[in-house]
Parts: structure tokens; C-alpha cells; sequence
């Protein structure tokens, strides 16, 4: 049998320690083939090649497969013809990060709970699905940060640069694979203790005043991958902090939210303000952008992000504060495509704060340029002409606008 190893090119590793650092590796000496390490090196020194191994017997609900050996526990079940889906409710498995950071994709092997993606399976293990509530939510966070800017989602009139305005912390996993991300060391994060939503908010709330500021925030990574956690999360926050002075914010880039999803966030949770990051209009820029290669999967993640935006504007208007973030930079999308997101997020509402980001040169896109405070004027105009009234720019001096 075939499957997939990591092979690192010593002429193309920096030496950085990212990969020791973060990288959940199952095995170092012989590979499973997570390729969490290929997403994660910033130099792109780890290549995918396919090698022959033997095959092994294992037990998945008690009926014996054939897989490949020393697989990971995700490929051992797709290989046994379970299906496996980076969307919720769509398969016998769900692993949207498929780096270990989400804990969405826990499953018993040999009766430990793991982590399906990058946990190692050998010749008799025995695989099982986790039934729902059989183990308690975990996550993979950072300790919270004091914030004068805050994210996309946070109102341009709190902004500061002499006073902290926000808290935020940032979960590890992601399912899109961006060449240019910002957080990439949390993004790509495996290693570490995970928390459980309750340890989070407690976290989150003692920071609160701590730094002396009302707004809670997460962001990522990508925050709504796993939703029993970011759901008990919302609701263990809400109940610490019952004043009305509270705001529990969300930064997301919303390739997954559903209408029921936000309705449990809002209704349920008590989330008072989103930012949803829209990553292109057209599919073509949307796979440029965020690395993702299956045009069926980019088409539903670009739809998903742009129906949510509406959503919640259309339902939630007068109840949740939406900021959206758009990226810019000549070299990833044009100003062509910025107006056009400019109309379409005019149609839904032209009183919307909109924030233009400055996509700079980063991670494994250290080729482009950081877009010039000219540039990022010229982008915040093009977006003001399709009738936006409050729009903010982030430059290289600093955000402005509206």
C-alpha cells in the first residue's frame, strides 16, 4: 500500500525551531503523514512524497480494515472508506485543521481519546467514534492579550493607541491554508496543554480586569471550527460577566457559519459583536488567498463567508456590532474586485463598518510587497465609491477613517 510521508529539505530549512516548537508530530522517526509540518514551515523546507508500506489489520467499531501502516488515524478511516469532511456534519469524521490545534476530530484509539489527524495507528489498534458528550470540549489557546486597536469586528469609534480597549485570546487550528497569514505560529499550533472552555473564560474574564476594559474577544486561527467548545466558551463568559458593559466579540473568517450557528452564538451565547473576514469575492482570488486548492470546497467556504455577513446584518442588525474585514494588496487581488466587494457589501448594508487590510509580506508569501500608505488610501476610496460610509484603512502608519 501508498501513502504519504513529510521530507525535509535541509538546502531549504532556516533553522527557525518552528516546527520542533508547534508541529504536533505523532512519530519524528517515522513519519504518519499528517504533513502538519509541510503547512506549518515558513520556508516551505518540508515536501509531501508518497511512499510503499505494508498493510496492517486494525479494528474500526470492531469490524477489521486493511490501511496502510503507520498511517495517521484519519487516513487509516478514509482508507477503510469512512468518509472524512473538513465541513461540520458531513461525514463520519470532521477535521477542519488537520494540524491537531481544533480538537475537532477526537476519536478512541485503543480507548485514549486523540486527536484522529495526528495520532499514529499500528498493526491491531482499535478505533472508535466518539459518541456526542462522551468527553468534554478542548481547545488549544493563547493566554490573553491586552489590545488598543482591537480586530475587524471592533467599533472604529473604541480604537485607541494610549489606552487598551479589548482582551483577546487566539485558538490554535485553521481550515484555510493562507500563504500570507499573520498568526500562522497559533494558526498551525499542535503542541501545548488544550483548556476547556470554562478554563478559557475564566482566563479571559480575569484579564478583563486585569487590563481594566469591557470587550472579551477571540479570534485565531479560526475560532468556530469547533463549536461545542466556542459555544460553552460564549456561555461560561456570559455568565462571569453578566453586566451589560460586557462585550463578548468574535473575529472569524466565517466559512462556516450557518444560520443556526449564529443563531446559537447570538441567542444562546450572548455574542454582542462579530468580525467576519472576507477573503475575495471571486473564487479564483478566494483560493489565491487562503491556500485552498479544491475549487468545490473554496466555492462553498467564499458562499458560506458572504451569506453569513448577510445573515447577520439582515437578522441581527440592531442586536450584534458586524466589522468586516477585506484584504488588499495589488499583488492578490485587484481594485476591480475591491469595488465589486464594495457594492455587494452595500447592498447589504452601506452603514457597515468595512475595514481594508493591508495583506504585507509574510509567512510563506514573503515575495509581495506591503501595500504603500497610497495604496491603502486608493483601496479605501474605491471601497467609499460604492457608497460605504464607514470605512477604515490599516496602513503602515497606523488605521484610518472613517
Amino acid at each position: 500500500m501508498r501513502r504519504h510521508v513529510a521530507k525535509k529539505v535541509e538546502e531549504l530549512c532556516a533553522k527557525c525551531g518552528l516546527c520542533e516548537e508547534i508541529v504536533a508530530c505523532a512519530n519524528p522517526v517515522s513519519c504518519a503523514g499528517c504533513l502538519a509540518c509541510v503547512a506549518a514551515c515558513p520556508y516551505n523546507a518540508r515536501l509531501v512524497e508518497e511512499v510503499e508500506v505494508s498493510p496492517i489489520k486494525v479494528f474500526i467499531e470492531g469490524v477489521e480494515y486493511e490501511v496502510a501502516d503507520g498511517a495517521t488515524a484519519k487516513d487509516a478511516l478514509e482508507q477503510a472508506g469512512f468518509s472524512v469532511s473538513k465541513l461540520p456534519n458531513e461525514g463520519w469524521l470532521y477535521a477542519p485543521c488537520e494540524t491537531g490545534g481544533c480538537f475537532s476530530c477526537l476519536i478512541k484509539l485503543n480507548d485514549e481519546v486523540v486527536r484522529a489527524c495526528v495520532a499514529q495507528v499500528r498493526d491491531g489498534d482499535r478505533i472508535e467514534f466518539l459518541r456526542e458528550g462522551e468527553v468534554a470540549p478542548l481547545r488549544i489557546v493563547t493566554r490573553p492579550q491586552g489590545h488598543f486597536v482591537g480586530g475587524v469586528g471592533t467599533p472604529w469609534w473604541v480604537k485607541s493607541t494610549t489606552r487598551y480597549v479589548e482582551v483577546a485570546i487566539w485558538a490554535a487550528g485553521c481550515n484555510l491554508r493562507c500563504p500570507q497569514c499573520q498568526n500562522y505560529d497559533i494558526t498551525y499550533r499542535g503542541k501545548g496543554k488544550p483548556l476547556s472552555s470554562l478554563e478559557a473564560a475564566r482566563m479571559l474574564t480575569a484579564a478583563r480586569r486585569r487590563y481594566g476594559v469591557d470587550r472579551m474577544a477571540i479570534s485565531g486561527g479560526e475560532p468556530t471550527l469547533n463549536r461545542a467548545w466556542l459555544t460553552q466558551f460564549f456561555k461560561h463568559l456570559k455568565r462571569l460577566n453578566p453586566d451589560e458593559r460586557a462585550r463578548l466579540h468574535l473575529d472569524t473568517n466565517a466559512t462556516i457559519l450557518t444560520k443556526e450557528y449564529i443563531d446559537e452564538l447570538v441567542q444562546e451565547c450572548g455574542v454582542t459583536d462579530v468580525g467576519p473576514d472576507l477573503k475575495g469575492c471571486r473564487v479564483e482570488t478566494f483560493m489565491k488567498i487562503t491556500g485552498i486548492t479544491d475549487r468545490s470546497l473554496a466555492e462553498r467556504y467564499l458562499s458560506n463567508s458572504w451569506s453569513a455577513v448577510k445573515y447577520l446584518r439582515d437578522c441581527y442588525g440592531d442586536k450584534v456590532f458586524v466589522g468586516v474585514g477585506v484584504p488588499y494588496n495589488p499583488d492578490l487581488i485587484t481594485l476591480d474586485e475591491l469595488a465589486e466587494i464594495g457594492d455587494r457589501l452595500a447592498s447589504i448594508d452601506p452603514e457597515m463598518q468595512v475595514c481594508v487590510l493591508d495583506y504585507r509580506p509574510i509567512f510563506k508569501r514573503r515575495d509581495i510587497k506591503r501595500p504603500s500608505f497610497e495604496d491603502m488610501v486608493l483601496a479605501k476610496q474605491m471601497l467609499e465609491r460604492s457608497g460605504l460610509k464607514t470605512v477604515i484603512a490599516q496602513t503602515v502608519y497606523g488605521h484610518i477613517g472613517p
